[in-house]
């Protein structure tokens, strides 16, 4: 085996804290987004990714949430942390994604 094989351990997500676990439950998420200039990327969880981007524009995310710490701090998202702790490392929601810009 070489590489990242689907279900390796990947650690902890850097928004809530549980672990990941590679495959279709984690996503790539610039902490400025791509269109704003961003190049820094980290593993996320994909309900996590989604939630950020049904909150927050990618133009309120490049001005005041470019961190996980900052993003903790959004009422928003610190309500969705709260219930998504109780979700298993590879939970995926079932629901789609919000678009905003």
């Amino acid at each position: 085996m070489t590489g990242i094989e689907p279900g390796d351990d990947l650690g902890p997500c850097p928004l809530c804290g549980r672990p990941m676990l590679a495959g279709a439950s984690v996503d790539r998420h610039h902490w400025v987004p791509r269109k704003e200039g961003g190049r820094e990327a980290a593993t996320l969880h994909t309900v996590c990714h989604r939630k950020i981007h049904a909150v927050l524009s990618e133009r309120e995310i490049a001005a005041a949430y470019t961190t996980p710490e900052a993003l903790r701090g959004h009422p928003g998202i610190a309500a969705f942390l709260r219930w998504v702790a109780r979700k298993p490392p590879e939970f995926v929601s079932p629901h789609r994604r919000a678009r905003r810009h």
